[in-house]
């Protein structure tokens, strides 16, 4: 069931999506070698508490942290540790934003450090990927073109792009209707319409589109072991545009 916001709706999880922005960019200041992604979760719990507001992911079926960091091979859901962040590494970080009841969520990837070239190109192509999803974002589009962006996107540079996980509907749960594959396929594909608020992710890997989940019942790896970048916005539709929520 689709659950549609109104105009005091989006407003509310704009302001939370602010937050989310604004934790990001505390962190991208502070990443460097040497951090620790235990060190990333403290910076974002703590800002977050600070703006009267709650990590949507932490205690969610069992998530222990503020925040998902996945490095390098990982894909998605990595669980902060104290792991050392080296040069060289990108790093994902996944993060929602609970703001009294109506939540954002978003996801960047940064490098650490220099980084290689090939992984430059990744991370860049897998923003691209988001914002080519995002620019079809259009009343009466259906879900199926923004997969079809995405997908065709990160192919013409022969990127892999992980199928087991997907977009979403967002803003009064963390998961709502409609899922948004970030490739083709059968199955409920609903037209865009007015107060749909939906995130927007596409996982996309150097290698194949295979993926494994770790014993620890979160953390996802590329089978192939190829590195894997993740880019996130949540984005209203509105009647004449679409508005990203998560940015400054």
């Amino acid at each position: 069931m689709l659950k549609l916001k109104n105009k005091k709706d989006i407003e509310k999880i704009r302001s939370s999506g602010k937050i989310l922005a604004e934790t990001f960019e505390i962190i991208r200041e502070q990443l460097k070698p040497g951090i620790t992604t235990k060190d990333i979760d403290c910076i974002s719990y703590n800002y977050i508490n600070k703006c009267k507001a709650k990590p949507a992911f932490k205690g969610y079926m069992g998530y222990p942290a503020s925040i998902c960091i996945s490095v390098n091979d990982e894909v998605i859901h990595g669980i902060p540790s104290s792991r050392i962040l080296k040069e060289g590494d990108i790093v994902s970080l996944d993060l929602g934003v609970d703001l009294d009841g109506y939540i954002s969520d978003a996801a960047i990837t940064l490098p650490v450090g220099k980084i290689s070239e090939k992984n430059k190109l990744l991370i860049k192509v897998t923003e691209e990927c988001l914002y080519k999803g995002i620019e079809m974002v259009v009343i009466g589009n259906r879900v199926s073109d923004i997969s079809k962006a995405i997908f065709n996107h990160a192919k013409k540079h022969n990127f892999g792009v992980v199928r087991d996980f997907c977009g979403h509907g967002v803003g009064f749960n963390l998961h709502e209707e409609p899922q948004i594959p970030n490739y083709i396929k059968n199955g409920p594909n609903p037209r865009l319409k007015t107060g749909m608020v939906i995130a927007i992710e596409p996982m996309i890997n150097i290698g194949g589109d295979e993926i494994y989940i770790l014993d620890d019942q979160w953390t996802v790896k590329t089978t192939d072991r190829s590195y894997s970048a993740h880019f996130e916005h949540t984005v209203a539709v509105l009647e004449n545009k679409a508005e990203i929520l998560t940015c400054l």
